[in-house]
């Protein structure tokens, strides 16, 4: 009997391979692909929209032959996810989504992607060069002067794997920065045409604790799009869930996609 398949998506800024500890963490019981979504990795670049990513990824099953998943996905790879269910309820066997919900967000990465479509790269030589150059843009990136906290090498480094670097020419951006910038305000918000739909699948969200993505508040719009919907908290994760408590994410996930098909509400509170 072939294994249940599985689809991860990333979130914004990053690339499939971003999930690999979860994809290793799944493989002896499913069979697991993470994708690409547009503008990301080695995907082609284009006008950003929910509904054309999640249109991407079920064209992209239906060429592998998937007519029916599990996808999880993490940020806007998320919102992917849930416009996928939504769109095609057919094609989603169970919902993962990771510190996310249906509804707008603004928390300031729309600064960054403006600030990183804008930088002009001289020639970069390694990694070092890289992550120097990249944390030098991110302090002076608008709104940071007045910060206390120095920026991220780790965000420096994780930016610095969409860059094409060597001695001779200057770096440049394989990624569609340029697409991601104009488009982050579909990227931040939710199809409000969506919100017509309801998808009754087994659905686990996961959030971080320390993380605002998954408020109170927006837990009634998740409920009224996914009404099996049950919501899991990571206490010490941010929304890097999947990177500050690995372990503890790639358990949840397991249980849930190898659990009965249990509806009902959350176990947590919102």
């Amino acid at each position: 009997m072939q294994k249940p398949a599985v689809v991860l998506l990333h979130g914004v800024f990053g690339r499939g391979r971003n999930l690999g500890q979860l994809a290793r963490s799944l493989a002896p019981d499913f069979r697991v692909w993470a994708f690409d979504l547009r503008n990301h990795g080695d995907s082609p670049h284009g006008p950003v929209s929910y509904e054309a990513m999640a249109q991407d990824v079920l064209d992209t099953m239906t060429q592998l032959g998937l007519e029916r998943a599990c996808v999880l996905g993490h940020s806007m790879g998320g919102k992917t996810a849930m416009a996928m269910a939504l769109l095609a309820p057919e094609r989603v066997e169970r919902l993962v989504v990771a510190d996310i919900a249906p509804a707008p967000m603004h928390f300031g990465q729309r600064r960054l992607a403006q600030t990183l479509a804008a930088l002009k790269f001289p020639v970069l030589r390694d990694r070092q060069e890289v992550r120097a150059f990249l944390l030098a843009a991110l302090r002076e990136m608008p709104g940071t002067a007045s910060s206390d906290q120095a920026p991220d090498p780790a965000l420096a480094d994780w930016l610095g794997q969409n860059l094409a670097f060597g001695p001779t020419a200057p770096a440049r951006w394989t990624i569609g920065m340029n697409q991601i910038a104009e488009g982050f305000a579909q990227i931040e918000d939710w199809p409000q045409a969506l919100n017509q739909r309801c998808w009754k699948g087994p659905a686990l969200f996961l959030r971080g604790g320390r993380s605002p993505y998954v408020s109170p508040d927006s837990w009634p719009a998740v409920k009224a799009l996914f009404p099996n919907a049950m919501l899991q908290t990571l206490p010490d994760a941010g929304h890097w869930l999947h990177v500050e408590q690995p372990e503890a994410f790639n358990d949840a996930v397991r249980h849930f996609l190898l659990g009965p098909a249990t509806s009902g509400g959350p176990t947590d509170s919102p």
